[in-house]
């Protein structure tokens, strides 16, 4: 567990962790975190990293994926979760919050928070959730400076920049396929293949390709659910649940809502609740205390005297 205030394990450490998962024969697991506790959790359920989508970011401030966040909303969620967790942070910087010079500070600033890499979208600025239709890509030749800016801005050669290509469901798989030879070959270090639909793109991808590569499991969109060992056998490196947890949470509290609206109590939620006890462990409630007690030695006496 990392420290009561923030992780033991430096940013640069988590890099390196997250880079060896992306080299190992095993798939790096990264469920979304809507919240720092939410984090937590995924480094107690033993995942191999915590991903922080623009989407949720956008949604926990009630608005629509539609690149209204900004650079300073984002990097502060992104700084907070990361603080409670040891687990390495990606996070989704869209399309860089601007043209290539704004990409460049975006890797400066998520550097600064302590995340482990980010990634970056080809898609027109201001973009839509990759699983809408109606997107638009940019020039590979503009997808290709957000990059090399990207690269050229990063301090910490461990911190991993990722490109994604949401050119699949707009020029076809063989356009994404060139686009990504052309990401990977202006410095990215992961390639992102968003919205495929089915085993068979993935397999295409992975047959045509040798950089790492994510895939994203989200709900309800273009890709039929794969699961991990899946993934993992036609050669992926990395899978993300993005809105996984926030999704289980707002139908949960939307549900609940409605029943007290109805009834006036709670009492039928309170075995699907987290137990108050369970919390506190995860807000290592006893720890605090402990500490507390080791370092306040105020006293009404002491302090009359």
């Amino acid at each position: 567990m990392p420290g009561l205030y923030a992780s033991t394990v430096t940013p640069n450490e988590r890099r390196k962790n997250l880079r060896e998962a992306l080299t190992s024969n095993k798939i790096a697991r990264l469920p979304g975190a809507f919240s720092p506790l939410v984090a937590r959790m995924i480094q107690d359920a033993g995942f191999e990293g915590v991903y922080v989508s623009g989407a949720v970011v956008a949604a926990d401030l009630a608005l629509p994926d539609i690149g209204l966040t900004t650079l300073t909303e984002v990097a502060l969620r992104s700084r907070q979760i990361a603080r409670a967790t040891d687990l390495p942070v990606l996070v989704d910087a869209d399309t860089g919050f601007g043209e290539p010079m704004s990409a460049a500070r975006t890797v400066s600033e998520f550097e600064d928070a302590g995340i482990a890499g980010c990634h970056f979208e080809d898609q027109v600025n201001p973009k839509r959730c990759g699983h809408l239709d109606g997107k638009e890509v940019v020039p590979t030749d503009l997808m290709v400076r957000r990059i090399k800016a990207a690269v050229n801005e990063r301090r910490d050669e461990n911190f991993v920049i990722c490109a994604r290509t949401d050119a699949a469901g707009v020029e076809g798989i063989d356009a994404a396929i060139e686009r990504a030879k052309a990401y990977a070959d202006a410095g990215a270090d992961l390639i992102f293949t968003e919205a495929l639909h089915k085993p068979e793109d993935f397999e295409k991808f992975r047959a045509a390709t040798d950089v790492p590569l994510l895939a994203n499991m989200t709900e309800f969109g273009k890709t039929e659910l794969l699961s991990a060992q899946t993934l993992e056998d036609i050669g992926y490196n990395a899978v993300i649940y993005p809105v996984t947890t926030l999704r289980i949470a707002m139908g949960q509290v939307e549900d609940a809502l409605g029943d007290i609206a109805e009834t006036g109590t709670q009492t039928s939620w309170l075995d699907r609740m987290q137990h108050r006890s369970r919390l506190y462990e995860f807000l290592r409630y006893a720890e605090y205390n402990a500490f507390d007690q080791k370092v306040f030695t105020y006293s009404r006496e002491n302090y009359e005297s």
